[in-house]
């Protein structure tokens, strides 16, 4: 199980007072060069910024959105869900507000940067940490429906070929799954810290031949009632889902 490094996304600037603009904008100082050079260097750290930003967002995040869509696709098999994936804890508070809705969820790495209301959740035994690549502590068919986000995508083969039965088996009506699209590599980059290991983000093509041969067939009447639904409101994931039969 890879534990969590910590990162600092914000960037300490420096202090006004020593920052050579500052000092240099006095009329008989060489100010335009200097500001010229500081503008540039502005755009350019806003130009990276919204080149990550823009990229795509976690698949996780994108499960919020997509629930919705999921209990139109899935109706009543939506009673009782695991979601597996980094965040889960923001997601099993999305879920358990839903109406007719239980929910829990396994947090692939380490939970120790876990705030209070996720930590509340853990006590109560919603939430737990486990490495996918292991068995999961579940009896089969445990769950109706399981959702797996921003976790396939940091696995190799070797590990995918033990996770994806394994989430199957406990799940009796269905498997959700979101995985990034190779677009959003740069994107990915950045969790690089926090998951300690790269991210290995295929196409879809990749995906549909790795279920073939696995023997796990797409759930087509899913399929197509999560399209119709998300069609009916103009939705448009920003990540790949595929829906696949336990």
């Amino acid at each position: 199980m890879a534990a969590r490094r910590a990162v600092n996304q914000s960037r300490r600037l420096p202090d006004s007072a020593s920052i050579p603009l500052v000092s240099s904008l006095h009329p008989k100082s060489r100010s335009t060069p200097l500001l010229s050079v500081g503008l540039v260097l502005l755009g350019a750290f806003l130009l990276i910024g919204y080149s990550y930003s823009s990229s795509g967002a976690s698949c996780t995040s994108e499960v919020h959105r997509a629930i919705p869509f999921l209990k139109k696709a899935y109706g009543q098999s939506m009673r009782k869900v695991l979601h597996v994936g980094p965040d889960t804890c923001a997601v099993v508070s999305t879920l358990l507000k839903e109406d007719d809705t239980e929910a829990w969820g396994v947090e692939p790495y380490d939970l120790e940067d876990a705030d209070s209301s996720c930590k509340r959740l853990i006590r109560k035994g919603f939430v737990r940490s486990a490495d996918i690549k292991f068995s999961l502590p579940y009896r089969p068919k445990s769950f109706s429906i399981v959702i797996v986000s921003d976790a396939l995508d940091y696995l190799s083969p070797k590990y995918l070929n033990k996770t994806l039965p394994d989430l199957a088996r406990v799940s009796s009506d269905g498997l959700v799954i979101f995985a990034g699209y190779p677009g959003q590599q740069r994107a990915k980059v950045l969790e690089l810290a926090k998951f300690g290991k790269p991210v290995k983000l295929r196409s879809s093509s990749w995906w549909i031949r790795y279920f073939v041969q696995t023997g796990l067939q797409e759930n087509a009447a899913a399929t197509k009632k999560f399209e119709q639904a998300a069609s009916k409101r103009s939705y448009k994931p920003s990540c790949q889902i595929f829906h696949l039969v336990s």
